[in-house]
């Protein structure tokens, strides 16, 4: 890789978690500033409007708690995404975002669901399970790093706190999850090790006794 393209992709890990980031406080900004409230672009189950909601949903928070919550996770995970599995970081991010929403707006409750967080929730399931699945220290490495930071949002798959959608979080859980699976031979993986072999090693059979002439 050249260098200028090393500096291409080194920004591009930087800049597109932040651009992604920065719509989602522009979004907010704009409701806050002008009176907006920009809910009824959220996904909302079953019914022909609420599939808008599938592209529009992670730039749409409740409140200003809501948005901070999932704003470093977003650039950790996305950046981390863009790092660990360059070849395959744009469609595993769009099969993921379209997945889970559409996922949501099959299975989730009669209401609109917002927020990033299905999202958050599809890059730490995918990027877990994808090192498991891999069996590639670096990537296992990776993913024993992501449940140390994000493993207590595994309480949150389940219908704990009132006014949260759970339903979102395990779409994009379940996302992940899949995508793991179907991409576990592209991307990155584990090198095999090849031995060389020497004039001593024929000396030896493959109990490692020496042989008789």
């Amino acid at each position: 890789m050249s260098t200028s393209n090393q500096f291409n992709f080194s920004s591009a890990i930087l800049i597109y978690p932040m651009v992604f980031v920065f719509v989602m406080w522009i979004v907010y900004w704009f409701e806050i500033s002008f009176g907006y409230n920009f809910n009824k672009w959220g996904v909302y189950p079953l019914t022909l409007s609420g599939l808008k909601g599938i592209v529009f949903s992670p730039f749409i928070h409740g409140d200003g708690k809501h948005l901070f919550n999932n704003t470093i996770p977003m650039i950790v995970l996305l950046a981390a995404l863009l790092f660990f599995y360059k070849p395959i970081a744009n469609k595993v991010l769009i099969i993921g975002w379209l997945g889970s929403g559409l996922l949501t707006w099959l299975v989730a409750r009669s209401s609109y669901h917002i927020g990033a967080s299905g999202l958050i929730y599809m890059l730490v399931s995918f990027i877990f399970f994808s090192g498991i699945l891999r069996k590639h220290f670096r990537l296992i490495a990776l993913s024993l790093a992501v449940i140390f930071l994000y493993g207590s949002l595994a309480w949150y798959l389940f219908p704990i706190v009132e006014n949260m959608s759970f339903e979102g979080h395990a779409s994009g859980f379940v996302m992940g999850l899949l995508l793991a699976f179907v991409f576990r031979k592209k991307g990155p993986q584990q090198e095999e090790k090849v031995w060389e072999q020497t004039e001593f090693d024929e000396l030896f059979d493959e109990q490692g006794n020496l042989k008789s002439d």
